[in-house]
């Protein structure tokens, strides 16, 4: 009998319970069917892909983008580096973002692989670059409630040029593995990365370097085994993720060497970005930053930690296993420090 009346007690407790975590259920299940569904969407019907056109002082040529999930509040559009390298560069982010709600834009810039490769150096400019992003950025209806703009190396430069001249449509902005100087990322190179070579191949290097002997197979054959398996990706280029390989096999060379220069071994011959600077500038920087740094990256770590206080709000991720690709090298890192900062901004709790 007293078990009975305890019962009796408990029902409407066990109840209202029970419908409390099947109502949860059904709020995080229709909260998943929201970020995959593609009804009303524009783009449904080729799964998210869209050419965009773009108007430039040589006519109007089309950018392929494509858009993964709905989330009105982060939207963040991924520009990636080389410059004329691809978006493949983070297909890993497939791994990490989906399961968060967090919505992405693949998108690969005029010049590059998917999209229109005109012939013409006068359009491998840092402005007419920026303005492409703040095309793409009107065609997605991104704005300042919930456009992220994130770049790596090369996307880096432009993610910070465009934050210069539009950061009242940003939300938040993402510095991945990029310096603020090209002078400092070349002395960078040539004084800490290359003396830690073997001698005798960065005297290889360096000869070749100042011959201009850059068709040299040889030259990427060193700088492949003795910089890129070390500072660009840290793992045998047998084992480098398809992506990677597809990025490298779709490079623009017409676009890397104009502005990039050579290789990924500092800035070479007279690329146009050889001079680049804006350390300057980034004061000027208020939206909430994120800077990330790699212990092994081509890049400075301890430079990318400085921007990070530079900026008026800042906060700098140190990835301790990775080199300039970390997405794909220190993983776990990269993407828990990446997803916590957007989270941060999103809930209004960003801080240092």
């Amino acid at each position: 009998m007293l078990k009975n009346i305890v019962y009796l007690i408990l029902l409407p407790f066990l109840v209202f319970s029970c419908t409390n975590i099947e109502e949860e259920i059904h709020k995080e299940a229709t909260a998943e069917n929201k970020y995959l569904d593609f009804t009303d969407r524009d783009d449904q019907f080729t799964g998210g892909i869209r050419m965009i056109p773009i108007t430039t002082p040589k006519g109007t040529f089309n950018v392929w983008t494509k858009r993964v999930g709905n989330n009105p509040k982060i939207k963040v559009l991924l520009l990636h580096g080389g410059p004329g390298c691809t978006h493949e560069l983070y297909h890993c982010f497939d791994g990490y973002f989906p399961q968060e709600g967090i919505e992405y834009i693949y998108y690969d810039q005029l010049g590059s692989y998917y999209s229109d490769q005109p012939s013409d150096t006068s359009l491998w400019t840092i402005d007419r670059f920026v303005d492409e992003v703040e095309q793409v950025r009107k065609a997605l209806n991104l704005n300042k409630d919930n456009f992220y703009l994130l770049g790596q190396s090369w996307g880096g430069i432009l993610a910070m040029e465009y934050a210069f001249k539009h950061q009242e449509n940003l939300k938040g902005l993402i510095i991945s593995n990029m310096m603020a100087s090209a002078e400092d990322y070349n002395n960078y190179a040539k004084e800490v990365l290359g003396p830690a070579m073997d001698p005798a191949v960065f005297a290889e290097i360096q000869k070749i370097e100042a011959e201009q002997d850059f068709d040299n197979p040889r030259y990427n054959e060193l700088l492949f085994e003795h910089h890129y398996t070390e500072h660009i990706l840290r793992m045998p280029q047998k084992d480098w993720p398809v992506s990677i390989q597809n990025t490298f096999k779709h490079l623009n060379p017409e676009v890397y060497i104009y502005m990039q220069g050579y290789s990924e071994f500092g800035i070479t011959g007279n690329a146009t970005l050889k001079n680049w600077d804006v350390k300057d500038q980034l004061p000027d920087i208020s939206v909430p930053t994120l800077v990330i740094g790699s212990k092994y990256d081509s890049m400075d770590p301890k430079h990318m930690e400085w921007m990070s206080t530079q900026v008026k709000n800042g906060r700098y991720l140190y990835c301790d296993k990775g080199s300039h690709l970390s997405q794909y090298d220190d993983q776990k890192t990269y993407f828990g420090g990446l997803i916590k900062y957007l989270k941060d901004v999103n809930q209004n709790s960003f801080n240092n």
